[in-house]
């Protein structure tokens, strides 16, 4: 979700207890007030009438903003705060010196918000984050957002030779689509999901990361003889599992496995990847190497239990480095790591993670100045900004790049290499955007975490799931999204 709340993880852009209620990514549909579904429902898209006119469209100015028109920036105030996105807009006045620009930042996006949309005024660019959160589906379900197609399509900030698009992290065009080609959002920060460890742990015990399930199972057996646990996890929110498990089933049998489970289709998840890697972490539980009671911890007890050299390694995104800041040890050697496969037998190579964005940014389909809103992104998108961002909250941004000369923590400069060991294999499974319920409460409660405690094995856990997913099919009160 947000970058922070009573549910929101540091600097990290993802809600902590509820991270499966973001909306397209890696956190973004939170539960939005029935009034604020009524009003959008009754009040689409179209031209408010008083929208301002276009400007001059220079090669300095591609999306020919009016240069003497208003520009008003509302911003989440999480745990990212709001200095870079001022240092932003101070860029946006500079290059537009006549233009007024109103900057404000409110934890209570909704409640602020939801009225103008309601009147037809929103302000022409929103960081829709936080525990107030605007519903997305419901937002573009109703055409209450600009297509951010010409702002991809534009020169990039730094380079008139490269578009914005080709700037970007892989999926994060692919996050801001619901349904065709047009993207509504564009998620700014971007969350490393993995295996987390300390390299300082797993040299103690002379191991390098295990890239097969023979070589886990051996590492955990030997931490287990120091009297260390091989895996723990949040297992009161057992929806982190699949911040390993997926791309692990993806490495395993393709992602073309997780686009038919993300787009509901019958027998997803009956496919011959998805048993391996529910029998491969239910092994886990049944040769003793999760911490125990890992069933009983939420998220922060896990990471506490983890980072105290309880357990060697814990399924985690990328803001667990700031969240966990306090208990970590300044040894600790932080690491991140694509998921272990099962052998050489799998269909994607060692480093096949999942990544993705987060903190999305949108424009009303009834701001009056939608060009000067997608300017002041195609601003923030540029390798200052994103430098500035990274240098000032510890976290990479959708911008594909902006990390040289910039003193990275461990677990940042781990998420980097991460990144670069994967190229082209980054996967971001939908679920969790799509079907939130679905994901949160019936996949990863009932399904994944009855697994892992034991209570159901991998065959019925499979089952089970299937038939969560094939309920969400028939459901016709839920809007069905398919991979294009």
């Amino acid at each position: 979700m947000g970058s922070t709340s009573a549910e929101s993880h540091g600097t990290e852009g993802v809600g902590r207890r509820d991270l499966i209620r973001r909306s397209a990514a890696l956190g973004l549909i939170s539960v939005p007030t029935m009034s604020f579904l009524s009003a959008c429902a009754s009040s689409g898209g179209g031209d408010s009438g008083d929208k301002a006119k276009a400007g001059k469209k220079t090669a300095k100015n591609p999306l020919a903003v009016n240069d003497t028109a208003g520009m008003e920036f509302v911003l989440f105030d999480g745990g990212f705060g709001k200095e870079y996105a001022e240092d932003a807009v101070e860029i946006y006045e500079k290059n537009f010196p006549e233009a007024q620009v109103k900057f404000a930042a409110t934890q209570k996006i909704q409640s602020t918000l939801q009225p103008r949309f309601n009147q037809g005024t929103p302000p022409d660019l929103i960081d829709n984050s936080g525990a107030e959160q605007m519903d997305m589906g419901v937002l573009v379900g109703k055409s209450q957002l600009t297509d951010l197609t010409p702002l991809l399509d534009a020169p990039s900030y730094d380079d008139p030779d490269t578009k914005v698009r080709d700037t970007l992290r892989p999926g994060i065009v692919e996050m801001g689509q619901f349904d065709g080609e047009k993207v509504w959002i564009l998620y700014y920060a971007y969350t490393v999901y993995g295996v987390w460890y300390s390299q300082k742990a797993l040299d103690s015990l002379d191991e390098q990361y295990p890239e097969t399930w023979d070589q886990m199972l051996a590492v955990c057996a030997k931490a287990k003889k120091k009297g260390m646990a091989g895996w723990t996890y949040a297992g009161k929110y057992p929806y982190y599992l699949p911040f390993s498990l997926y791309p692990m089933i993806g490495k395993v049998g393709g992602r073309e496995v997780l686009d038919a489970i993300d787009n509901l289709e019958p027998g997803a998840w009956k496919h011959p990847a998805v048993k391996a890697c529910f029998d491969a972490y239910y092994e886990l539980y049944k040769k003793g190497y999760v911490l125990k009671g890992t069933p009983g911890l939420d998220h922060i007890q896990s990471q506490t239990a983890w980072a105290e050299g309880k357990a060697l390694f814990i399924p985690n995104g990328s803001w667990v480095e700031n969240e966990s800041a306090n208990v970590i040890p300044e040894d600790f050697d932080l690491a991140v790591s694509a998921p272990t496969g099962l052998d050489s037998s799998d269909k994607l190579p060692f480093g096949t993670i999942w990544a993705s964005g987060g903190e999305p940014f949108i424009v009303p389909a009834k701001a009056k100045n939608a060009a000067g809103g997608m300017e002041q992104l195609r601003i923030m998108l540029s390798e200052a900004s994103s430098k500035n961002f990274t240098g000032k909250v510890k976290s990479l941004t959708a911008f594909d790049g902006g990390t040289d000369g910039i003193s990275l923590t461990p677990g940042l400069k781990s998420g980097v290499a991460a990144l670069d060991k994967a190229g082209e294999n980054v996967v971001n499974p939908r679920l969790q955007d799509w079907y939130v319920q679905l994901q949160k409460e019936k996949i990863g409660v009932s399904g994944l975490g009855e697994m892992m405690a034991g209570r159901l094995t991998p065959a019925e856990a499979v089952k089970k799931i299937q038939g969560f997913a094939d309920e969400a099919a028939k459901d016709d009160s839920i809007k069905h999204y398919k991979h294009q």
